[in-house]
């Protein structure tokens, strides 16, 4: 049976459109996968730690020589990459934060991208251990971003999510961005109306 795994990196709740569209997403897929199971983590209430001298260290250490404190350091990569060693499929709400991803996600992609377990290093250079997955990235963005823009040059998440995934072997990535989301907040857009769009194309993909 497929299993999906869900990430949700907004800080905002219900108020979050990345959130309504991977739960549109999750609850299309779920359709479409019968008997498929789905994997959600929030990413904002995991408390991840950042990567420090300790967990690089014993990130570096052979498997068999890692002392009792080293695999506590690792523990939550250990579980993070279970996650995406178990789902065939992956699907990340984003909300554009300054240009760029939540701290949350980077927290987690520090986390997961590992030597020796999502990428290892041989002799034609890196090569990506998550082979045969796809990842499906719904981003929200207050401004408008897309190829042909004034503003596309500021958009950092869909390079460097697009760059981040390839170096861990996921070839197959899809993005459907919700911009313009600040129209929201004058009250004189109608939240529906808005993101009926966007939803489409989310249902649409899931379906596949």
């Amino acid at each position: 049976m497929s299993t999906l795994l869900k990430l949700d990196s907004s800080p905002m709740g219900d108020h979050s459109i990345s959130r309504k569209l991977t739960t549109k997403f999750a609850d299309t897929w779920l359709k479409s996968h019968p008997g498929g199971t789905v994997i959600t983590r929030d990413l904002t209430t995991l408390n991840l730690p950042v990567v420090d001298a300790s967990w690089i260290a014993a990130a570096h250490q052979p498997e068999e020589a890692l002392t009792g404190d080293q695999k506590k350091a690792l523990a939550i990569s250990d579980s993070l990459i279970a996650d995406l060693q178990q789902a065939d499929e992956y699907v990340i709400g984003v909300p554009m934060h300054n240009f760029g991803i939540p701290s949350t996600l980077k927290l987690w992609i520090d986390q997961i991208a590992r030597g020796g377990k999502t990428f290892a290093y041989g002799a034609a250079g890196p090569k990506g251990l998550l082979i045969g997955k796809k990842a499906t990235l719904l981003i929200a963005s207050g401004g408008v971003y897309e190829p042909g823009t004034a503003m596309a040059s500021f958009n950092f998440v869909a390079p460097y999510l697009r760059t981040v995934f390839a170096f861990l072997g996921v070839a197959d990535v899809n993005i459907i961005a919700a911009e313009g989301t600040a129209q929201l907040m004058t009250g004189k857009v109608d939240p529906a109306a808005f993101l009926a769009p966007s939803l489409e194309k989310v249902h649409h993909h899931a379906s596949l």
